[in-house]
């Protein structure tokens, strides 16, 4: 798992300038949204999407549509979430998805408890901006 821009993605020689460009894009809304977390700016995280973006949780939870329910979503991180660890594996891309694993550790600002969130993330882009991303997790508690 990697959290620093300079090893966040696998770019083969052969790959042409459009995708290294992508790959570096695709990078940078990872990492923003990863640090985002980590500050618990929810706003920050929901201004990674589109305007009509859309966000799903969990592989159950319905989807969450525009950036206000997205923001919404994510506003009590401060309350909730302390000593944020966000950390992601190499981007897998293909035009304007791209994947990659994930691990979020933090502790539970009202229990004391630790939470370790291992899974993977599935992103659309348009415009230089996320327009669906679908979390799939799994949670363990110290």
């Amino acid at each position: 798992m990697r959290n620093q821009r300079s090893d966040f993605v696998v770019v083969t020689a052969n790959w042409s300038t459009e995708l290294k460009e992508l790959a570096e894009t695709y990078g940078a809304l990872i990492q923003r949204f990863g640090e985002s977390w980590e500050r618990g700016a929810g706003g920050e995280m929901a201004d990674l999407f589109v305007e009509d973006g859309v966000f799903l949780p969990g592989p159950f939870d319905p989807p969450l549509r525009g950036r206000e329910a997205i923001r919404e979503y994510w506003k009590d991180i401060p309350l909730e979430q302390a000593e944020i660890s966000f950390r992601y594996g190499e981007i897998y891309l293909a035009g304007p998805w791209f994947a990659t694993e994930i691990r979020c550790t933090f502790r539970r600002r009202r229990k004391g408890e630790i939470v370790d969130i291992l899974g993977a993330l599935f992103c659309e882009t348009r415009e230089g901006k996320i327009a669906e991303m679908r979390l799939y997790w799994h949670r363990i508690t110290r």
